[in-house]
């Protein structure tokens, strides 16, 4: 078994319910900062920008990582690849946009731990999947009955 499905079974079998709450909760966040982005693309591209390298590709996979990933971690469908898909988002804010105005600086904190916080989240729902309520917890046991069927 190859080290990504061990960490996958490791994940699937250490769930625990809060955590539905939780992906939630990341996910209605992720959605609404996907939204504020489209509303304010001139400031998205404004921050791309400043980066001064891809700054239209890169607003764009924001608004495509935010505004597609977003509804897919709410719902628990496919959550590790949503998830993954917005890593490279904010490893961007984490690294490039905060690091510039200072990790430390007084005003800039709550902007830098609320990347660091989602970026952390992102991870544990790449490791541990969408939880028990979810569509991938569906999907698995709607296949582990046909295949139960099949045989």
């Amino acid at each position: 078994m190859s080290a990504i499905s061990e960490i996958e079974h490791w994940g699937d079998s250490h769930r625990m319910n809060w955590m539905v709450a939780l992906r939630v909760a990341l996910g209605g966040f992720l959605l609404y900062k996907g939204i504020f982005f489209a509303m304010n693309l001139e400031m998205l591209q404004e921050m791309s920008r400043e980066l001064a390298f891809m700054s239209m590709g890169a607003a764009h996979y924001v608004l495509f990582a935010h505004l597609l990933g977003a509804p897919l971690i709410i719902l628990g469908y496919y959550t590790r690849t949503a998830c993954i898909m917005q890593i490279p988002v904010l490893l961007g804010a984490v690294i490039f946009v905060n690091a510039p105005a200072g990790f430390m600086s007084v005003g800039n904190t709550y902007e830098f731990w609320v990347s660091i916080v989602t970026l952390l989240l992102l991870v544990l729902f790449s490791i541990f999947g969408g939880a028990k309520y979810s569509l991938d917890e569906m999907r698995r046991n709607r296949d582990l009955r046909q295949g139960n069927n099949a045989q």
